[in-house]
């Protein structure tokens, strides 16, 4: 044993480049090791509801409408989200959430996902209402028929239209498959008024007070889901109805189903929310280990052209300045040779 340490030892930069010289060989063929990791699956939810026309978000300082900010914090996240994520786009008008399609690659299909997000538009809603407490259902509904699991992220203002009374406030506690669903609030607490637009996209003034409230004897109605929001516009800037965050209540709404709520002000605070959602699932991946091998190499190659450690080099030059010092002070404080006449 002895007798191979010391061969070693004499042939150290042979050994060592023989093994440098495999490790880069094998690096080649770009070898894999299967790793276990988790798979997530989204389905993302926009609020299309005119309340999400309303302009009290900023993006870059700029003064922006709700569903413009979602837009805008949906490209973000979906662009930091790792290759393999899955995930599906779905808007909510009325009480019902619709599909657009269900969760895809989002590297292998990034521009199709971006590209839909700049179509989406308030203009898609199929009706003035926004019951968003009733959407829960029709969400887990859509969610329950997809091919595989996929966690709810939901975005929106949380702004009922009309108001919830004790006739139309739906019970929740028949919901499944909710827990670890995200809730997501978008626009301010201050508020600002609800711009109301033709449907050519031009503004024609702003909602009143009136429109969002539920009319006497109206509650069979709202109840059935069959009652139709008064088109009134705002006659003086008193009468405009001024939407706010509605986070009360999508805290509630959120602690009663299971789920989860964050602000959307913050992309990070979105994104670790969604890191600690249950994931689709969790399979093996190759991940390749060439860059490893490689590193491993130089870090060899280096070792064998380096004949001590830089520390141990440096300190012995240091000691050897040290005493070359010493040695001049003693020449300098010998007694002088005297001479006799």
């Amino acid at each position: 044993m002895n007798k191979l340490i010391r061969k070693f030892i004499h042939h150290k930069d042979l050994y060592l480049l023989l093994v440098c010289f495999i490790l880069l060989a094998i690096a080649l063929f770009r070898p894999t090791v299967p790793v276990k990791h988790n798979i997530y699956s989204y389905f993302m939810v926009i609020d299309i509801t005119q309340s999400m026309n309303t302009v009290d978000m900023k993006i870059n300082g700029k003064p922006v409408s709700r569903i413009a900010y979602t837009k805008q914090i949906l490209r973000e996240t979906i662009s930091s989200l790792p290759c393999g994520t899955k995930v599906g786009l779905g808007m909510f008008s009325g009480v019902n959430v619709v599909t657009l399609y269900l969760p895809i690659d989002v590297c292998e299909n990034f521009s199709s996902i971006q590209d839909t997000l700049d179509h989406i538009d308030w203009r898609s809603a199929w009706t003035a209402d926004s019951r968003v407490r009733e959407s829960m259902l029709s969400s887990a509904r859509v969610v329950s028929n997809f091919p595989e699991p996929a966690q709810v992220v939901y975005f929106s203002d949380g702004e009922e239209a009309p108001k919830l009374h004790a006739f139309n406030t739906r019970d929740l506690s028949t919901l499944q498959n909710a827990d670890g669903w995200l809730l997501v609030g978008i626009g301010s607490m201050q508020g600002a008024a609800i711009p109301k637009f033709t449907e050519k996209n031009q503004l024609i003034g702003y909602w009143s007070h009136e429109s969002m409230q539920l009319a006497p004897g109206a509650a069979p109605i709202a109840a059935a889901g069959l009652l139709k929001r008064k088109r009134d516009v705002a006659e003086s800037v008193n009468d405009r109805y001024i939407a706010k965050l509605s986070e009360t209540s999508m805290m509630a709404m959120a602690k009663e189903i299971g789920a989860t709520y964050v602000r959307g002000d913050n992309l990070q605070a979105l994104l670790s929310a969604m890191r600690k959602q249950k994931p689709a699932r969790r399979e093996w991946t190759p991940i390749s280990i060439d860059w490893l091998l490689g590193t491993l190499a130089g870090l060899i190659l280096l070792f064998a052209y380096v004949p001590q450690h830089p520390l141990k080099k440096l300190k012995k030059r240091f000691s050897g300045k040290k005493q070359t010092q010493s040695s001049h002070q003693l020449s300098n404080h010998s007694p002088s040779s005297i001479t006799l006449d």
